[in-house]
């Protein structure tokens, strides 16, 4: 929630400032929100399992607040 939060503080959905707004008042603010949380993500594997620290995590946060179709690719690399 505390992440969310601050999202919408700093680029808040429905801004007048973004002309981008096609697909809603969420459009522009989401391709920011995007840009700044990194859209992909390299994970080391080690003996099959993710290679995570303790207080590490994988999220997958959806920008939009309406219901989107999405598909999560993963790609294995290795010996």
């Amino acid at each position: 929630r505390d992440l969310e939060t601050y999202m919408q503080h700093i680029v808040p959905d429905g801004d007048p400032m973004f002309l981008h707004q096609d697909e809603g008042p969420d459009d522009m603010s989401a391709h920011i929100r995007t840009v700044l949380t990194n859209p992909d993500l390299v994970v080391p594997v080690s003996n099959g399992k993710c290679a995570l620290g303790i207080w590490q995590g994988i999220y997958l946060w959806e920008h939009r607040t309406h219901r989107q179709q999405r598909r999560v690719i993963v790609t294995v690399q290795g010996e």
